[in-house]
């Protein structure tokens, strides 16, 4: 599982002046339910892994395996949620980017350089660049999509025992035709993220306001 890959010399570059370099990702920006997952995971410089790859990439079963690997042989590695009520409060790219600025506080030791993926950097305070396309650019930014992946899939499994309605062991809280239904027959549950139109549309003007889901969380792993 160690070795050299040429498909991240993007992030070999960096590894020439930085020991312990951080990729960040996250998962679940675009559901409709449940929370947004960011991922920071720093790698031993001789990491690598024939299947790793941007976990959207890969199959479930693929993304056990090779999240037990990550979280096994890297560095450090952190995790951390943020709700569907913050989420409508501060907006999904806030949410996303300060759930990335946490994980990143969270590693021990601290990264000398975070890549992020996409667009934009986060309110973390130390050094760090966004990278289009990261997570199959850069093989750390690829690991924490799978650590942010399997997690949220995990959380997202849990809620599909508290509220079977929506089947979100299926969909994860995505806008399928199945998710879509069940939100026009049942309305929004808790986990719902009401900002958004599909489900903003689907509720009923008694249940504005009476559901109201935990405040801020935060889940971290060592």
């Amino acid at each position: 599982m160690v070795g050299s890959n040429r498909r991240w010399a993007r992030e070999k570059q960096f590894l020439r002046a930085y020991r312990f370099i951080a990729g960040v990702d996250e998962v679940g920006r675009g559901a409709l339910a449940g929370p947004v997952v960011a991922a920071a995971v720093i790698l031993p410089a001789d990491f690598d892994h024939p299947e790793l790859a941007d976990s959207k990439c890969l199959t479930p079963e693929k993304r056990e395996k090779l999240y037990e690997i990550i979280t096994r042989e890297a560095i450090s590695w952190a995790v951390a949620r943020i709700e569907s009520e913050i989420i409508d409060e501060i907006g999904i790219l806030k949410a996303s980017l300060h759930a990335m600025a946490e994980a990143l506080k969270e590693l021990k030791p601290q990264p000398q350089l975070a890549l992020i993926d996409g667009r934009f950097t986060t309110p973390w305070v130390g050094l760090q660049k966004a990278i289009i396309d990261g997570d199959a650019l850069c093989r750390s930014i690829a690991a924490a999509s799978i650590v942010a992946k399997v997690t949220r899939d995990a959380i997202m499994a849990e809620a599909a025992r508290k509220f079977p309605q929506y089947a979100f062991e299926k969909h994860k809280g995505y806008a399928t035709k199945q998710h879509l239904e069940a939100l026009k027959t049942y309305g929004p549950c808790p986990l719902h993220r009401r900002s958004f139109r599909p489900v903003s549309e689907t509720e009923r003007p008694e249940e504005v306001g009476a559901l109201r889901r935990g405040s801020f969380r935060l889940v971290f792993s060592p």
